[in-house]
């Protein structure tokens, strides 16, 4: 459960950290021991694991800002400061967000390299922490590799003092994802056998990731990518992954079917629907919450906590010593939670709305866009539409981020089955497709096209930070973009598919980076 959190010791360091999770924190001396000394405890790399995951907290908050807002799903109003820059395709190499995402990933690869450089020490009861500092460590890099292409892959604590980066160039993007697929397997090798926790990195997940990363590198590896995901698919029982989807009872009607389908894809993100089916026209009328029992379903393969707790046995990295706030884990995003609508950002673009429908996606609609704003966007088009898949008010909000969900393993799966090509008949590809289709309420398919499995995975998950990396690994980013910016009056053009590399990274190493072409 996401509660896990109230129990870490998260106030972390490398240099210094505290002795146990149960022992009440000195807010006076919070960071008592060294390194050395924590990795002596017994539970020494369990506290080290979680402020791996701890420091993972911070990536989700401006993400969004720059892999959504950069898409065709969604904009940003112009009276909110320089988003509606990031949306046009403006992005200077000194923009606070682009730097910030930067060293926030920065900041886990580094916890997540004090556990490998220490593995040997780790017990055997603690091995499951070195696969998840692997996996995290290769999560990290996989961010940064598909927001600025070519990337340096740090693989150990650096040490500022003898200027340790300049060891680490930037690398060709190919170079970069075979090394991210080696910290994927050996993470698959370390947690093989753990149980479950879907707050935690596990088996299942890298596998899946490993996938993901051969589909996504600049050569794709189709055949191995079928390989892992077909381990998975073939075995989604074992491994404790399934879609949230309810069996048509006897004698529902459509509409009765359908609002229990709109309750299940809601319910994915831990979101409940406060209402019932309406008597006028069969639609779904309420609102949507946020319910943290809910966040753990079968369909969450690996999700980052968020909870807003008041406790007098830890403090955070962010907390003043006097607030008991654990402040760095509130709502992982302001900009696409109610924070966001009433900012005026994460508003759907006129392109997404005329297939975001509730004709078109009778389950889908209700759960992705709010239904008022919906309604007066109908009568006028520059009507600001907002999201339903957060529905909590920024800072005091606690949904949880899904990094991955078994929606996106069935849908990789017949990606990888189609290997590149237009359409395919595979009968695998085709049942994997179709599993989310009829949770979705649409009607099963007999072949496949890619441009049908894009926008499938455009409508599964909008607002979820995928649509820009499924145009650019599908090859249509220059094609779908550049159109979209033409009709929006915007300056896209294909050397913006990738963020600029930050200048302040290029200022404290002259002469080690090179800036990225366009920027």
């Amino acid at each position: 459960m996401k509660r896990i959190f109230k129990n870490l010791i998260v106030c972390f360091s490398f240099i210094a950290l505290f002795t146990s999770c149960e022992e009440e924190l000195d807010l006076t001396n919070p960071t008592a021991l060294t390194l050395e000394e924590l990795l002596q405890t017994n539970d020494g790399f369990e506290l080290l694991a979680n402020g791996v995951l701890d420091a993972y907290q911070k990536v989700p908050a401006n993400e969004f800002l720059l892999t959504e807002l950069r898409s065709d799903n969604s904009r940003a109003n112009s009276a909110n400061g320089n988003l509606p820059d990031i949306s046009a395709y403006i992005v200077d190499p000194n923009n606070g967000d682009v730097a910030t995402y930067y060293s926030n990933n920065m900041h886990t690869i580094k916890h997540a390299n004090t556990i490998i450089e220490n593995r040997f020490l780790a017990p055997e009861s603690q091995q499951y922490t070195v696969g998840e500092a692997y996996f995290m460590r290769a999560l990290c890099h996989f961010n940064l590799v598909r927001a600025y292409q070519n990337v340096p892959f740090i693989d150990k604590v650096l040490d500022v003092n003898v200027n340790e980066a300049n060891d680490y160039p930037q690398l060709a993007e190919a170079e970069v994802y075979a090394k991210i697929i080696d910290d994927f397997k050996t993470s698959i090798a370390y947690l093989n056998g753990e149980t479950l926790n879907r707050y935690r990195p596990s088996e299942g997940a890298a596998i899946i990731f490993a996938a993901k990363a051969y589909l996504s590198q600049p050569t794709p590896n189709y055949e191995e990518a079928e390989l892992l995901l077909a381990s998975v698919v073939e075995n989604n029982d074992s491994y404790g992954f399934d879609l949230l989807y309810t069996e048509r009872e006897p004698g529902a009607t459509d509409a009765e079917h359908f609002f229990n389908l709109v309750l299940d894809f809601g319910n994915v993100l831990g979101n409940e629907f406060i209402g019932e089916l309406s008597d006028n026209d069969g639609t779904p009328d309420g609102t949507w919450t946020n319910n943290s029992g809910l966040e753990i379903n079968n369909e969450v393969i690996f999700s980052i906590a968020y909870d807003l707790v008041n406790s007098d046995n830890y403090t955070t990295s962010d907390s003043g010593l006097d607030d008991q706030v654990e402040t760095d884990s509130e709502s992982h995003s302001f900009a696409m939670t109610l924070q966001g609508g009433s900012n005026g950002v994460n508003l759907a673009t006129v392109s997404l709305l005329e297939v975001m429908t509730p004709e078109l996606q009778p389950v889908r609609f209700y759960g992705t866009i709010n239904t008022n704003e919906y309604n007066t966007f109908l009568s006028n088009v520059t009507a600001d539409v907002f999201n339903n898949k957060f529905p909590t008010d920024g800072e005091i909000g606690d949904n949880d981020w899904v990094v991955l969900r078994y929606a996106d393993v069935l849908l990789l799966y017949a990606e990888a089955i189609l290997a590149g090509g237009n359409s395919t008949t595979d009968t695998r590809a085709i049942e994997a497709f179709n599993q989310v289709r009829l949770r979705a309420g649409l009607e099963e398919v007999a072949s496949l096209t890619k441009a049908e499995l894009l926008e499938e995975r455009r409508l599964e998950f909008v607002y979820e930070n995928q649509r820009l990396y499924d145009l650019i690994r599908f090859g249509e980013a220059d094609n779908v973009l550049q159109e979209f910016s033409n009709v929006n009056s915007l300056t896209y053009n294909p050397d913006k598919k990738y963020l600029p590399f930050p200048q302040r990274e290029i200022d404290n190493s002259p002469g080690l980076y090179t800036q990225n072409s366009g920027y």
